[in-house]
């Protein structure tokens, strides 16, 4: 009987030990040169990661770049130095919870603080009377929205949104499929912190590979990157806190659609059709049903969730085209 509980305890000690603390892996040569290249600044207490790159002479536009769930705005290193040929200055930034951002817990991650952040970074780097392009992915998506509500309302005045292209973003909560993980982790307050550590890199990585087409699965070595930053600071910890933005797509649906289908600046969407998350053809046929005054590019059958990444040439081709045609 003795010898059982010992065989449990050995079993149980690793296991426990493992639940309390996995060291975060070690940034790659690439995420190294990413996070070199980049700054923080402060908003409300809280280092947040962002780069600023000046580019194309000649031209004043500028470019802010919103990246999607889980990962950072490493998102759009494939494209990064195409726009900076095409920009004045391209501006990317972790958002609070992701990325080197800090990762505060307990915290109430939200959509309203996000788009602050935002509005804090453009003042920080003194744009406030700068019209400015948005691009946006995903989570992103949904933080353009909440600034182009206060920008149609003229709420904060820190922004002016010169034109906005969106992309894969679960803008609708209709047509919105969240992951299995992701439902037990917004839903779960019992299982959410189990959750939260015990996910490792297996469970992750064939995650985001579920919303990749099958063409244009990442590397070994991308695959790792996303992972990193989602360790980084320990983001796998707040990962049930920030998937909170689904219930708020779902309560602030009028605030956010509404804002989109009213305004009048420019406005694209860029979309891989094979996206689990956000399916066709039901997202966009409510899309261009919705907001009829959008263009619409949508990629090759075989992109999905993360069309940046996925066909890098397509997407620029699709931006660049929506960006001079006004």
């Amino acid at each position: 009987m003795r010898e059982w509980w010992i065989h449990v305890g050995l079993i149980c000690i690793p296991l426990v030990a493992v639940y309390l603390h996995i060291p975060p892996p070690q940034l790659s040569p690439a995420l190294r040169k990413w996070h070199s290249a980049g700054e923080v600044f402060h908003f409300r207490g809280h280092n947040i990661f962002y780069r600023d790159s000046y580019g194309a002479l000649g031209s004043s536009d500028v470019v802010i770049l919103l990246h999607g769930f889980p990962t950072s705005s490493y998102d759009w290193n494939k494209i990064w130095e195409p726009l900076t040929q095409r920009f004045n200055r391209v501006i990317a930034l972790d958002f609070l919870g992701f990325g080197f951002s800090d990762k505060p817990r307990p915290h109430r991650y939200s959509i309203f603080e996000q788009a602050s952040v935002v509005e804090a970074l453009v003042a920080h780097l003194g744009l406030s009377d700068q019209r400015v392009n948005l691009l946006s992915h995903d989570y992103g998506d949904t933080v353009a929205l909440e600034l182009l509500y206060r920008s149609e309302q003229n709420r904060t005045g820190r922004l002016t949104i010169n034109s906005l292209c969106l992309s894969n973003g679960g803008i609708f909560p209709e047509t919105h499929y969240p992951r299995l993980l992701q439902t037990l982790l917004k839903d779960s307050s019992f299982l959410a912190p189990v959750l939260t550590r015990l996910t490792n890199y297996m469970l992750f990585s064939k995650g985001i590979g579920e919303v990749f087409g099958p063409y244009t699965q990442p590397t070994d070595a991308e695959f790792w990157d996303m992972w990193t930053g989602l360790r980084f600071n320990d983001g796998n910890l707040v990962l049930d806190s920030i998937l909170q933005y689904i219930n708020q797509r779902l309560k602030h649906r009028e605030r956010w659609v509404g804002a989109l289908t009213s305004t009048f600046i420019p406005l694209h969407m860029i979309y891989g059709p094979l996206d689990p998350v956000n399916p066709h053809p039901q997202f966009i046929r409510l899309y261009q049903q919705l907001v009829q005054r959008s263009t619409v590019t949508v990629l090759d059958e075989h992109i999905s969730h993360y069309p940046q990444l996925e066909d890098p040439t397509g997407f620029l081709n699709a931006y660049f085209n929506f960006i001079n045609s006004f």
